[in-house]
């Protein structure tokens, strides 16, 4: 079997993931995860999430390139990628990864600025005096 390539999005985080068998290492940006996300906790959590939910843990390793958005929006947008090639991996795993919520894409997105306000909503302060 040859790699499996997939792409997670997460806010204006993108993921580019190849999934291939091995033995459970996940390689970000060329750095091992737990260097990668080395201050954020729960990203561990997030990354074998899928693994775990379809009992395949330990048996693809996953390299993945990604960019721009915050370390959460970055795992959970490799999280999306490495569910989605194990559908095509696997189409059965479909049901189990979409009642999970890993297929799906988090449409919300940071809402833009509007003039006149301070920011996307927030109003000028009122002054009595």
């Amino acid at each position: 079997m040859e790699r499996i390539y997939a792409t997670g999005k997460r806010k204006t985080a993108v993921a580019r993931v190849w999934i291939y068998p091995g033995t459970g290492q996940i390689v970000v940006n060329d750095k091992p995860y737990n260097e990668y996300f080395y201050d954020h906790i729960v990203a561990e959590d997030v990354l074998f999430a899928p693994f775990r939910i379809t009992n395949l843990l330990g048996k693809f390793d996953v390299k993945c390139t990604v960019e721009g958005g915050g370390k959460s929006a970055q795992a959970e947008a490799i999280r999306h990628g490495i569910a989605r090639a194990l559908v095509l991996y696997s189409p059965e795993l479909k049901v189990v990864l979409k009642k999970a919520g890993f297929i799906t894409r988090d449409p919300r997105e940071k809402e833009r600025k509007k003039y006149g306000l301070r920011g996307a909503r927030r109003g000028q302060q009122y002054s009595k005096r």
